[in-house]
């Protein structure tokens, strides 16, 4: 399972690392060190705790988003496979984002809850790139 460093869980999650550390330090998200001493968050931890945020609106304020034709750089928080077609949902900081795109594409993009990825939206499409 791929795990994140503060940084990098505060980029996903669209707030300044200072934040995403005091959350940490508060018990809001869990965390783990790594041999080095750094601390790490689980990445399906994660995909949990941005939902969750994103349901309470607690975004950082100023948080420049991009328009609909950009990139949305996130975590995948959920993947329903179907025999032919999936349906992949990504927290790019408050913004939910849902693309229905094929199994066969899931599977070869090794996408799982837990990880990193970017949305990329065009139009009504929403195509998925891994990180």
């Amino acid at each position: 399972m791929q795990s994140y460093t503060i940084g990098q869980a505060a980029r996903l999650l669209g707030v300044s690392p200072d934040t995403a550390r005091r959350w940490a330090d508060a018990g809001r998200v869990t965390t783990h060190r790594d041999e080095g001493g750094r601390r790490l968050i689980d990445g399906r931890d994660l995909a949990a705790f941005s939902v969750d945020l994103a349901k309470a609106g607690t975004a950082e304020e100023g948080t420049p988003y991009t328009s609909a034709r950009n990139a949305f750089p996130g975590i995948v928080t959920a993947i329903k496979l179907g025999d032919v077609a999936a349906q992949v949902e990504i927290q790019a900081g408050p913004h939910r984002l849902v693309s229905l795109l094929t199994r066969e594409a899931v599977e070869e993009l090794g996408l799982e809850v837990g990880m990193e990825a970017t949305a990329r939206v065009k139009s009504t499409n929403v195509h998925i790139d891994r990180a």
